[in-house]
């Protein structure tokens, strides 16, 4: 570990994390509630103060396993400094706002993890990841999609057969009903394994400092600050990214945005359990094109989902390139 920081610094590194999750927040706001908006059950202005409320009680529900992937189990410990988690949140925080400006659901979680990667190796080589951690996260990029996409075609199935003899004005007004409990669910998964991801940070800042003794935990006031700084950024909710979420991957009707957020949500529940930090935006895009596709491949805009997925490819590598310039310049400039 490094020298101990001053005060100032330290505080000022936690304030650029939780404007990451400010931003992850903003930025996320149209997994939370592109389906609920999209299928006209609330508006907007209404849906992210849903949203926002079940991201900030999600810490009540989940345990901090993903926290101690992102903590320990991405890059040494015992190798990240002040100039490390700086450059890793400019990595992820540059990214975002690229995306976030172009309108593109590109992954915040996979941002911060490439942003950390990079600043690492440009610090102490190829030797400061942890390719266990590692190697988990890259399998959940092609994982969570793929189940949030199986998990909603099979539902969509399900519901469908089960409600064949119902009339169609019926099921309409059902699932307008449910779609605050599956959104509701889903939100909680989001902020669940989303402010997780800084609270791994702030907490190896710490602990790299030796502000946590000897052992590696996430003191509660971070997971308040992380929890409450994610739900102030999903009230800000940019409409840009719910517009390409929720109406130009495929049209969604109450039923199918149901079985997208429950199919979304239960994938999320897994992931958090087992702490592993899978990217929100990836789950509920691979279930959005789920329900699509149950309907008939047409349904899909597949030239919109494969840009999606052009972004979701080079964003590790892109945050990790910025991260690791960053490390070099503030290298450079603190010389």
């Amino acid at each position: 570990m490094d020298a101990a920081l001053g005060l100032p610094v330290l505080v000022g590194l936690i304030a650029v994390a939780l404007l990451f999750d400010f931003l992850n927040g903003l930025h996320d706001a149209a997994n939370s509630i592109a389906t609920i908006v999209s299928t006209r059950v609330l508006r907007p202005q209404f849906a992210v103060f849903w949203a926002a409320f079940f991201n900030f009680v999600a810490f009540m529900v989940f345990g901090l396993h993903v926290a101690q992937t992102i903590g320990t189990g991405i890059i040494d410990p015992s190798i990240v400094d002040a100039q490390v988690i700086f450059a890793a949140l400019v990595g992820a925080i540059v990214w975002n706002l690229v995306t976030w400006a172009l309108g593109i659901p590109s992954s915040s979680s996979h941002a911060l993890i490439g942003g950390l990667f990079g600043a690492g190796v440009a610090k102490a080589g190829i030797s400061a990841a942890v390719w266990s951690g590692l190697s988990k996260t890259v399998i959940a990029i092609v994982l969570s999609p793929l189940v949030g996409f199986l998990l909603a075609m099979v539902l969509v199935a399900i519901v469908s057969w089960a409600s064949v003899r119902s009339t169609p004005f019926a099921v309409d007004r059902a699932f307008r009903i449910l779609q605050f409990a599956s959104a509701s669910l889903y939100s909680l998964g989001h902020g669940g394994n989303d402010a997780q991801k800084t609270m791994g940070i702030i907490a190896v800042l710490l602990y790299s400092q030796g502000h946590l003794g000897g052992e590696f935990f996430v003191p509660f006031w971070v997971v308040l600050s992380c929890q409450a700084a994610m739900a102030m950024g999903t009230l800000m909710g940019g409409w840009r990214i719910v517009r390409t979420m929720g109406l130009r991957i495929t049209k969604l009707t109450p039923m199918q945005g149901f079985c997208a957020e429950t199919g979304g949500a239960a994938t999320l529940f897994m992931a958090t359990y087992l702490g592993v930090p899978v990217s929100t935006t990836h789950t509920i895009t691979g279930a959005i094109v789920g329900v699509g596709a149950a309907r008939r491949l047409s349904a899909v805009r597949w030239n919109v989902a494969s840009s999606i997925v052009y972004a979701w490819v080079i964003t590790m590598p892109a945050s990790a390139i910025v991260a690791a310039l960053t490390w070099w310049a503030v290298k450079i400039f603190v010389k």
